[in-house]
């Protein structure tokens, strides 16, 4: 021996990274997001149930339709604010899309929970009543107070984290 000490480097400590079960499934409604044709906002959707996706959604127009991405948002042209005059726009709600997919392939929706990357609006909100959703994991705002009121009202809880 040459009288040198021998460096043993110890391994780093492991630390865990993995998301809560909320986060996890907000995290994939935000990737959902980024498939909106809608020019103003990306907003994404997921329903689950026992920790199992049963559907995504994203804004958008429906199905073979061309997108507002192409052809321009009367809305946009129009200077409607935000929250208002959703009958003015060509494009579903992730919320509403999200419903529609379950729907169109026979996944029951009662029970489950909506993870979306913003606050649902009030037609949103009616309909997610009424498809038995019983509670709602938001990141982001776009605060609707009557759909916050009916939400309420109806039992469902909504989160935001």
């Amino acid at each position: 021996m040459t009288g040198k000490k021998a460096v043993v480097q110890s391994k780093p400590e492991k630390i865990n990274h993995r998301p809560d079960w909320d986060t996890y499934f907000l995290d994939i409604v935000d990737l959902v997001s980024r498939r909106s044709t809608c020019r103003r906002r990306a907003v994404g959707a997921g329903l689950v149930r026992d920790r199992r996706i049963l559907a995504t959604g994203y804004n958008g127009a429906p199905s073979s339709l061309q997108h507002c991405l192409d052809i321009g948002c009367l809305r946009e042209q129009l200077n409607v604010p935000s929250g208002e005059r959703h009958e003015l726009c060509r494009g579903l709600h992730a919320e509403q899309n999200v419903i529609i997919q379950a729907a169109l392939h026979g996944v029951i929706t009662k029970g489950s929970t909506l993870y979306c990357t913003n606050h649902p609006c009030v037609i949103c909100a009616k309909m997610i009543i009424n498809a038995g959703i019983v509670r709602i994991v938001i990141r982001d705002g776009y605060h609707d107070k009557l759909a916050a009121d009916m939400l309420k009202e109806a039992g469902i809880d909504v989160m935001q984290i």
